[in-house]
């Protein structure tokens, strides 16, 4: 009878810490951390028909443009079997790519405005968190309506995210309101990829068609200050969780990393399939070479930056970070470029 009675007790307790934690009048660097980031917002964003010319002749989709060939700086791109195809095919791999990875982006905003929005009706009145998650929504909708018009542009009807998790979409941002530590994990995890990507290619290729480099720009722009706010709420609420769940949290970060991060980059079967590609150059692409797996270790740097701060690397995390191939050093600083270390020379004097 006392065990019956304890729940209705333990139900309450846990919906005040969960109302004391979403409570962040009394912390005044996060509130200011807010500010700067609504402010931002206002006075630099992007409008997706006013900033970029879609009918300019320079950013025309036509199917003999050979700056649709992926550059080096995609895992695709810089693999033998398709640096060994003819130029058709390489471009239209690389359309059909670009268009993909599009529509993941739009699927993928679409679940993360959802989840901000619930997790919003939870926000008390007053709370800066509201005023930010709006700009970010509205920023995402932006988003979603550029991604949607280079798919439309390039005419091939792509599935975008693989069927588990298009599957899962309804359920995904329901986390974010009893949940929201794992749902900003998760939002790192479908965003960092994309980020990493996008700030190569901008940094490393000169080639990427002109539409994409506009859109790219402007994402990796906008997603740097959302990317921002999931480190700063996860600094600010991870230190208060229970040890068991930061215990529990520790082990769910490298995984959700691992499965978004694959959703995100990895092509559907289709593509594969319509393009006739070898199994053999489908293991190598993503986890088999050695460059691959060195870039899914450096994609995720940020994040193990972030979950050695926040005391998430416990012996059992980074064995789990080691089980999913993406261990490895953290950044030392938030976008620190991942170059090889190249061995210095000692002459004689």
């Amino acid at each position: 009878m006392l065990a019956v009675s304890s729940i209705p007790c333990a139900a309450l307790y846990l919906v005040r810490r969960w109302k004391r934690a979403m409570d962040v009048g009394g912390d005044g660097a996060y509130r200011e951390i807010l500010a700067t980031l609504s402010d931002s917002s206002v006075r630099r964003n992007f409008n997706p028909y006013v900033d970029i010319e879609w009918d300019s002749p320079e950013l025309a989709v036509r199917s003999d443009d050979a700056s649709w060939v992926l550059s080096t700086t995609d895992p695709l791109g810089r693999h033998p079997w398709y640096q060994a195809q003819p130029l058709q095919k390489k471009i239209a791999m690389g359309m059909w790519r670009q268009a993909n990875m599009a529509k993941v982006g739009v699927q993928f905003e679409g679940i993360l405005v959802r989840g901000l929005m619930h997790y919003t009706f939870w926000i008390p009145n007053g709370s800066p968190e509201y005023r930010y998650c709006l700009h970010e929504c509205i920023e995402e909708c932006n988003h979603t309506l550029m991604f949607q018009e280079l798919i439309n542009r390039i005419g091939i009807d792509v599935p975008g995210m693989p069927r588990w998790l298009r599957l899962l979409s309804p359920v995904v941002p329901l986390y974010a309101g009893p949940l929201p530590n794992s749902f900003f994990f998760g939002v790192l995890a479908g965003e960092v990829p994309f980020d990493y990507l996008q700030t190569n290619a901008l940094r490393e290729d000169v080639t990427v068609h002109p539409i994409v480099r506009r859109m790219i720009g402007i994402h990796v722009a906008e997603e740097a200050r959302h990317i921002s706010f999931a480190h700063k709420y996860l600094e600010r609420r991870v230190p208060q969780l229970w040890w068991s769940s930061r215990f529990m949290l520790s082990l769910y970060v490298p995984v959700v990393m691992r499965m978004l991060g694959q959703a995100m980059v990895v092509p559907p079967r289709q593509f594969f399939r319509t393009f006739d590609i070898p199994r053999s150059a489908r293991r190598e692409w993503f986890f088999g070479a050695p460059d691959a797996r060195q870039s899914w270790r450096d994609m995720f740097a940020d994040v193990r930056m972030l979950c050695t701060e926040l005391g998430l690397m416990n012996p059992a995390a980074r064995l789990m970070w080691r089980i999913c191939k993406i261990d490895g050093a953290p950044s030392r600083y938030r976008g620190e470029p991942q170059r090889a270390q190249v061995p210095m020379r000692v002459t004689g004097v």
